[in-house]
């Protein structure tokens, strides 16, 4: 069964079609909650998505400019991450954020991927270029610890408190579900089968991309990695040109990756708010522009990036990724509950719920714990 492209719903969730509104009116069917729960939670989602990029950017950009000059240039306008972000935002995310199809971002969408692919080359590559163990004077002033060839030991499994962040960063960053259904309709010859190549094709690239540059990153400076990993190769290879550009790269495909999240939280508040008037670029440039300004405030006054990734992994990622598959195909389903498939979509649906409760009660440990 092919989904309509015209159906009145917000991806992806209850899809609801012009004679099921009907009948929903007439009490027969009431999905219209469900849509309102999924897109307050995808624009939950993809806003704290949104202001996380920003807030890298905001803080990462002016250090990385600020490696390719030689002498005192603080203080000047360039150096400003909050001036910059702006700059930014104005320039290049609300041009691109304005579009009115998600197939036009194709083109920044291939230049983030090639920049997340050279990322990981040189992330690969350095591992040869940082010898184990570190120099004394490297570790004396970064790690304060000692010269052991045990730290060059790689273990398959390392707990600390750092790891209630681990499973809500992941759904994070495999969550790409709010944009398939503007995908899907943009599809030449829409079909279930394209789509899922297309979807099996992506994840499996991202995957390939995200597991080379943690494995390497690991290998290289194993338990003493930082959280943002080109931190540790600007300090130990400091001026070194790929580091830098590198680090520039990183930056951009994150800025180039914000419009395509900022497309779902659009279609949800237009969902939520003007289901009924037609197409009107009042209304999509007002929300665009609104949308934009939350982010950006987001971004400049959020202090830490963690609380963003902890909060919004743990609620809407883990909602968006486990427990609402498991439960619309519960309840759209029309086989036996002790088939496979059901019994599936039933633990998927358990496991989102204890996944996400666990993972928010240890981050909000962690921030009482401080």
């Amino acid at each position: 069964m092919e989904v309509p492209c015209g159906i009145i719903s917000v991806e992806p969730g209850w899809y609801v079609s012009a004679q099921q509104s009907e009948e929903a009116e007439a009490g027969e069917l009431s999905p219209l909650l469900g849509n309102m729960v999924v897109a307050g939670t995808i624009i939950i989602q993809n806003i704290g998505a949104m202001s996380s990029y920003l807030l890298i950017i905001e803080t990462e950009l002016p250090a990385a400019i600020s490696e390719f000059l030689s002498g005192d240039y603080s203080g000047s306008w360039y150096l400003n991450g909050q001036t910059l972000l702006i700059i930014m935002c104005v320039g290049i995310v609300f041009p691109l954020t304005l579009l009115p199809k998600i197939g036009f971002l194709g083109y920044t969408s291939s230049l983030s991927f090639f920049f997340m692919v050279f990322f990981a080359v040189v992330i690969i590559i350095k591992k040869w270029s940082i010898p184990c163990p570190l120099r004394s004077n490297y570790i004396e002033q970064y790690f304060q610890i000692s010269n052991a060839t045990d730290d060059c030991k790689p273990k398959l499994f390392h707990f600390s408190k750092e790891s209630a962040y681990a499973i809500p960063t992941m759904a994070f960053s495999f969550l790409c579900h709010t944009s398939i259904l503007p995908i899907y309709c943009e599809l030449q010859s829409p079909s279930k089968k394209r789509m899922q190549n297309v979807t099996n094709t992506a994840i499996a690239l991202s995957f390939l991309i995200y597991f080379l540059s943690a494995l390497f990153g690991y290998l290289t400076f194993y338990d003493k990695v930082a959280s943002e990993l080109l931190q540790d190769y600007s300090k130990y290879l400091p001026h070194d040109v790929v580091v830098m550009t590198v680090k520039l790269c990183i930056l951009f495909a994150l800025l180039l990756t914000v419009p395509l999240i900022h497309f779902p939280a659009r279609k949800a508040l237009m969902m939520m708010f003007f289901s009924n008037f037609p197409f009107s670029w009042i209304h999509h440039s007002l929300i665009t522009l609104a949308l934009n300004i939350i982010i950006v405030l987001l971004a400049m006054y959020v202090p830490d990036i963690r609380n963003v990734f902890g909060i919004v992994g743990a609620s809407t990622s883990t909602c968006l990724i486990f427990v609402f598959p498991g439960l619309f195909y519960l309840k759209l389903s029309r086989e036996d509950f002790l088939s496979w498939k059901k019994l599936g979509a039933f633990v998927l649906l358990i496991f989102g719920i204890l996944v996400g409760n666990f993972s928010l009660a240890f981050t909000i440990f962690n921030w009482i714990n401080k």
